[in-house]
């Protein structure tokens, strides 16, 4: 895909039915269930390129707080990169396994102030009303997948 191509599709809409397919039927793991709502493709190419897409694809079960393609737009603006040269960072791994903490937590599991350790090692804190993650605020909580649990984000975490 043209990198011309993914900036294009970073600038669409986001669809307010982001999940619908995945509510119904089998669940899938945390990479397909990205994968097929399609407002992911940042991540998902992220994640590849990291090398991160077998280790979510585990058993697990993985919490993932998944800045959407939006998101990554404006951390490409924020940050005055393209989306080539942000997966050519050294640090993507880590800034990938930062949205990532180990088990399954779901949004009744969360109280305002609680600190989480995510798999870069390094703390994210929560807080309620409306549910954020550091400063990304979640706009769809609670993705259920077969290895875990998917928060969708509207801002990309920077450890």
């Amino acid at each position: 895909m043209s990198w011309f191509l993914l900036i294009f599709m970073l600038t669409l809409p986001l669809s307010s039915n982001v999940f619908a397919s995945e509510n119904s039927g089998s669940k899938k793991d945390i990479v397909q269930t990205a994968t097929d709502a399609g407002d992911f493709k940042v991540l998902v190419a992220a994640l590849q390129k990291a090398g991160l897409v077998e280790t979510l694809k585990g058993a697990g079960p993985y919490t993932v707080f998944a800045p959407t393609d939006q998101a990554f737009g404006k951390l490409l603006k924020d940050l005055n990169i393209t989306a080539e040269e942000l997966l050519n960072r050294e640090d993507l791994k880590n800034i990938l396994l930062y949205h990532v903490v180990p088990g399954k937590v779901l949004s009744s599991d969360l109280k305002n102030g609680m600190k989480v350790k995510t798999l870069a090692g390094k703390e994210v804190t929560i807080s309620l009303n409306p549910v954020k993650i550091n400063n990304a605020t979640v706009v769809t909580p609670d993705i259920e997948t077969s290895n875990g649990v998917i928060h969708v984000i509207d801002t990309v975490l920077l450890p």
